[in-house]
């Protein structure tokens, strides 16, 4: 048989190569264990991270869903957005942001990765893939920030609140006929579209009648579930 190349040092190419391109893909990345890394199960409404926590780490989702809120001066709370697996939270700390300037809370029993700042900074440096797949998301968050701000100065509250209720739902990710969103009070639905609350209650009930939402437990969605048909989508696309 024929020995393997070698190089000066008496290592193979083979070895060569395996030691200078090892799998830098994001998923064994994230399910390396070591210094920096954490990966723990929340129980839904259980916090990861509260708001005015100091802000050293980037979050992962392996699997469920996390709920971003912030509570106001005078104690309102608001619903940011709903995040599902694949997405990331935390990321401010990469931008010298001292403060969490939300709280994160498991919607459902969830599995989370937590990367700390110095650890994260050093594997976007070192893994392509993984950088490319962080870059993808921050340019998602960016233009469905842009999105909800001409959301919010052009459509009609009815309007926002059925594109919130699918947002929530993660409709544009996992693209089922109806998806089921745990509580959430129609005044954290008020402070995020914009409006008061008899208006959410108003289209909430319009939205029912119309058989576009479905109340799980009862008449109201204090008794279970919100399940959103993707219907509602007709909502935002006819005024």
């Amino acid at each position: 048989m024929k020995s393997a190349r070698r190089n000066s040092a008496g290592k193979s190419t083979k070895a060569v190569r395996a030691a200078t391109s090892p799998r830098r893909d994001a998923k064994s990345f994230f399910n390396a264990r070591g210094d920096g890394h954490s990966s723990l199960i929340y129980r839904p409404k259980q916090a990861i991270v509260r708001q005015g926590d100091a802000a050293d780490a980037v979050y992962y989702i392996k699997k469920g869903k996390v709920r971003l809120s912030v509570i106001s001066e005078h104690g309102k709370e608001a619903t940011i957005v709903q995040l599902g697996a694949g997405k990331f939270f935390g990321e401010g700390c990469l931008a010298a942001q001292p403060l969490n300037l939300a709280s994160a809370v498991a919607v459902v029993a969830s599995t989370v990765v937590r990367i700390e700042k110095e650890t994260m900074i050093q594997a976007l440096h070192e893994r392509p893939k993984l950088t490319e797949m962080f870059l993808g998301f921050l340019l998602s968050r960016n233009v469905q920030a842009q999105a909800d701000l001409v959301d919010q100065l052009f459509n009609s509250s009815e309007r926002r609140l059925a594109r919130l209720l699918l947002l929530l739902g993660n409709f544009a990710k996992e693209g089922k006929m109806a998806t089921v969103i745990p509580h959430i009070s129609q005044d954290a639905l008020a402070a995020r579209v914009g409006t008061t609350r008899a208006r959410i209650n108003f289209f909430m009930k319009k939205f029912r009648k119309l058989g576009l939402i479905e109340y799980d437990g009862g008449s109201s969605p204090r008794g279970g579930g919100l399940k959103v048909h993707t219907s509602l989508l007709n909502v935002i696309v006819h005024d």
